[in-house]
């Protein structure tokens, strides 16, 4: 199985913005299950403890690797990476990793 961990920090917008930016990609991600092939889950943790300096994380499995680089070149994944998340992000973390 291969893991794929997103953490994403915000760029500077008014806390009612924020909320529906992080709504938005959540539902656009999670929504991403079973049309993608090769996912077996995929979850966008929005509430982090008041410790975190992250605003939200992307936790997914995929199958294999062949699957992973297959959901970063899908259309439908596509759609929601550059349309809900990546106009909104400041930074981005990423950990791939094989379990």
């Amino acid at each position: 199985m291969t893991r794929h961990i997103i953490l994403w920090k915000l760029k500077p917008m008014p806390p009612e913005n924020k909320a529906a930016v992080i709504a938005n990609i959540k539902t656009g991600l999670e929504g991403l299950l079973g049309v993608v092939p090769g996912i077996v889950s995929i979850s966008v943790h929005t509430h982090g403890l008041p410790s975190s300096n992250a605003d939200l994380m992307l936790e997914s499995s995929f199958i294999d690797d062949d699957a992973l680089n297959g959901y970063f070149v899908h259309p439908a994944h596509l759609a929601v990476a550059t349309t809900k998340v990546r106009p909104f992000v400041e930074t981005k973390l990423c950990l791939d990793f094989a379990d």
